[in-house]
C-alpha cells in the first residue's frame, strides 16, 4: 500500500481574506498583496501540522480551505 502526504489548497475563488488560516498554521499558510490566503511550500503538510491544519479547515467561514491525501511517489 502506497504510502500518503497530506496537502492544504486554498480556493481563491472563495477565500474573502479574513486570515484565520495564517493565524492558525502559519507554516503553511500566507498572505498576497491583495491580503487573500495562499499556501506555502506547496501546501504539503508535515505529520506535526496535522491538527493545526485540520483546525485550520475547520475555521475557515467561508470553506475555502481542504486537505487532500496524496499518495507518495
Amino acid at each position: 500500500m502506497p504510502a500518503t502526504q497530506m496537502r492544504l489548497r486554498i480556493d481563491a475563488s472563495r477565500c474573502q481574506g479574513h486570515n484565520r488560516c495564517r493565524a492558525i498554521i502559519p507554516q503553511l499558510c500566507g498572505v498576497d498583496d491583495l491580503g487573500q490566503g495562499v499556501v506555502l511550500d506547496q501546501g504539503i503538510v508535515r505529520p506535526e501540522w496535522l491538527a493545526a491544519a485540520e483546525l485550520a479547515v475547520r475555521n475557515c467561514p467561508e470553506f475555502a480551505l481542504t486537505l487532500e491525501a496524496e499518495p507518495t511517489v
